[in-house]
């Protein structure tokens, strides 16, 4: 996922009331990162394929996972906040809900007043 685009993501996420945070996984490798109510976190799209795919872990290790998911290298950013909102990690194997569950209380954007200095005024 770009780093624009994974920001987006991020900001539309917390916007939502879930507690989504920019990951990085390497010098390239940018996705999203989910932490779950339970000490888990999701990290999203970190490999660098187009397809939208996320491992569950918990202290450093693979709990769960979602499988990738088809056709989602198209998806719009409302798309791809939609999907990652609605998967349901209660399984090992997550699957999607039918529904979103209700939105929380938004959570202010990641970084604060210097985002755009930490970034080097890359963000559009």
């Amino acid at each position: 996922m770009e780093e624009s685009r994974a920001l987006h993501v991020v900001d539309a996420l917390r916007q939502r009331g879930l507690d989504a945070h920019l990951a990085r996984e390497g010098v390239y490798q940018i996705g999203v990162r989910v932490v779950l109510r339970d000490g888990r976190e999701a990290v999203w799209d970190t490999d660098d394929t187009a397809a939208l795919e996320a491992q569950v872990m918990r202290d450093g290790i693979l709990v769960g996972f979602v499988p990738s998911i088809e056709g989602s290298g198209d998806f719009d950013l409302d798309r791809t906040v939609d999907v990652i909102a609605r998967a349901d990690y209660d399984q090992p194997i997550a699957r999607e809900r039918p529904t979103a569950p209700p939105p929380s209380a938004p959570l202010p954007p990641e970084g604060g007043v210097f985002r755009r200095f930490l970034g080097g005024f890359r963000e559009r």
